[in-house]
């Protein structure tokens, strides 16, 4: 075993354009596609078209700042390094835990997702699967089998990147053309244009609340989210410098226009007498595409998508397995977790203690919430208070290292910076109470560790790192109460009415943000590794324009 630090600095860059973007997509298409437009519509009804674009601007506006962040400081598991350079340990790891929780959630999301599809096989010799489920949850045979897909997730991970990238590259052709045939064939066995509704009120059945309700509680922030797969492979993609914001950009564009069409072909696939006899919110379908199929006619179709719910979930479990396992290696190196948690294998160049911690986690959790739908619900809340920290942290090094060499560089990002932090505020509070305080309860939770290994390992002092990291701590606690007193459309007590509640989130966040940018540490003892990083970017652009 070698260290993760000596893997940084002889680490080879192996991973192309196109085989970053596939890993890309590999994770963004996965169980989303296969729950998240029945979940959204029965939210939102066809108002949930919006959700999604909603979902794809909030994510892209997120991927900006931290594209800006990733070809500047390219390393693997960088998500995990950058709030700790510009902030200190304390930021970096609350903003580190946070993303390491809900990467490590999606493991049995996409696992859960596939052993659902199982168990609404509608084959006489598929019985043994229908005990699976009991009352939406995964329970007894489902979860062994669940299990032993999350190990099949994590032994694939255990050897070479080669072999990682190779499967993912396999899969993502099969995993786009699936679902594009099933917009196609529902498009054109029968499309109901009058589902969408005559008017406002028909479009958006339920008011404009629960379509941003949607954007957290339905998946579709799960869906968008693996953009930061390619962030956190930065330091092993080849011209990192180019090719992260190529890979981010191509597979976000695609995955948002099939998402935003597999909606539009859902609603229009409903028949309306079946709206008319359970409204949206009544149309409960296990397996929902699978079963449209099957109600159309189109039993091939079906058999497809009961495979897809193999791969789709499986490539996305297999993609944030590796994603998750470097994470909470690259977290070793804030010194605040145990060290042994970041040690590589000498052979393959993978963390594989840090996988096999992932897998134990990874099991708690789907011990504790087997629906697909709430597990989704917290990775979402967990990963967007990680993403929080991003616009503070890229602002901060503009103002900390001014001089950095950044091939990535926009003029926009001092208004697109507070504009991403008031988003991500918001989007938070869309996650509804009580998911949102428990989310951030298991964040601090991690706290007893962190003080614990800055007692041994510390260089800063207690009363430094409140001031450089206090803002986020009474930001989580504004955000908690928010969702206490809020509007009773995102289940809170109603003592702040909807839209009011929105306008008092970005007023207050965005005092949070100026705060938490005249917070940054330019004593931070990480800013030295940061230094290292960016020359060697200045000097790879050095020789690209020699």
């Amino acid at each position: 075993m070698v260290s993760l630090i000596e893997v940084q600095i002889v680490q080879k860059r192996s991973i192309s354009l196109f085989s970053a973007t596939m890993l890309a997509l590999s994770s963004l298409i996965g169980s989303g596609w296969l729950f998240g437009s029945s979940e959204a519509a029965s939210v939102a009804g066809p108002a949930a078209v919006i959700s999604w674009v909603i979902g794809a601007v909030v994510i892209g506006i997120v991927a900006f700042n931290y594209i800006e962040l990733g070809v500047m400081l390219p390393e693997s598991g960088g998500m995990s390094r950058y709030p700790q350079y510009s902030h200190g340990p304390l930021v970096g790891f609350i903003a580190s835990w946070a993303n390491w929780l809900s990467l490590v959630a999606l493991i049995p999301i996409e696992a859960v997702a596939a052993v659902q599809y199982m168990s609404t096989w509608p084959w006489a010799w598929a019985n043994w699967t229908n005990d699976f489920m009991k009352n939406g949850q995964i329970v007894g045979k489902g979860l062994i089998v669940v299990f032993l897909f999350m190990v099949v997730f994590t032994l694939l991970n255990f050897w070479s990147v080669s072999v990682l990238t190779r499967f993912t590259n396999l899969i993502s052709v099969f995993k786009i053309a699936i679902p594009l045939l099933t917009i196609i064939l529902l498009m054109s066995s029968g499309f109901y244009v009058e589902n969408f509704g005559h008017n406002l009120a028909e479009f958006m059945p339920n008011g404009s609340s629960p379509v941003f309700e949607a954007t957290t509680v339905s998946g579709i922030i799960l869906s968008y989210n693996a953009f930061q797969t390619v962030i956190n492979i930065g330091g092993e993609i080849k011209d990192p410098q180019k090719n992260i914001f190529r890979a981010i950009t191509i597979s976000l564009t695609i995955s948002t226009i099939l998402y935003i069409m597999l909606q539009v072909a859902y609603i229009g696939a409903i028949t309306p007498s079946q709206l008319a006899a359970h409204g949206w919110s009544g149309l409960k379908f296990a397996s929902p595409f699978a079963d449209i199929a099957i109600l159309l006619g189109i039993h091939w179709l079906a058999v497809l998508l009961y495979l897809d719910a193999f791969v789709s979930p499986f490539g996305t479990g297999v993609s944030f397995a590796a994603t998750s396992g470097r994470t909470l290696a690259a977290m070793t190196l804030n010194r605040r977790i145990p060290k042994w948690l970041g040690e590589v294998d000498s052979t393959y160049g993978n963390p594989r203690f840090a996988y096999l911690a992932n897998f134990a986690v990874g099991a708690l959790l789907v011990l504790v919430f087997r629906d697909w739908s709430l597990l989704a619900s917290v990775m979402a809340t967990a990963t967007l208070i990680a993403y929080a920290t991003g616009p503070v942290t890229v602002m901060a090094f503009r103002k900390l290292r001014p001089n950095y060499t950044r091939p990535v560089h926009s003029k926009l990002m001092p208004v697109i910076a507070p504009l991403t932090f008031v988003i991500a505020g918001l989007a938070i509070y869309w996650a509804m109470w009580p998911t949102t305080v428990q989310v951030i309860f298991a964040i601090l939770l991690g706290l007893p560790m962190y003080m614990y290994y800055d007692r041994k390992n510390g260089q800063i002092s207690w009363k430094r790192q409140l001031k450089s990291g206090g803002w986020l701590l009474v930001y989580l606690a504004f955000l908690s109460a928010m969702s206490y007193a809020g509007s009773k459309g995102f289940n809170g007590q109603d003592w702040i009415k909807y839209p009011y509640d929105f306008l008092i989130i970005i007023v207050v966040s965005l005092v949070f943000y100026y705060w938490g940018l005249a917070s940054r540490m330019p004593d931070s003892p990480d800013l030295e590794a940061a230094d290292k990083l960016n020359k060697n970017v200045r000097q790879s652009v050095r020789q690209c324009n020699a």
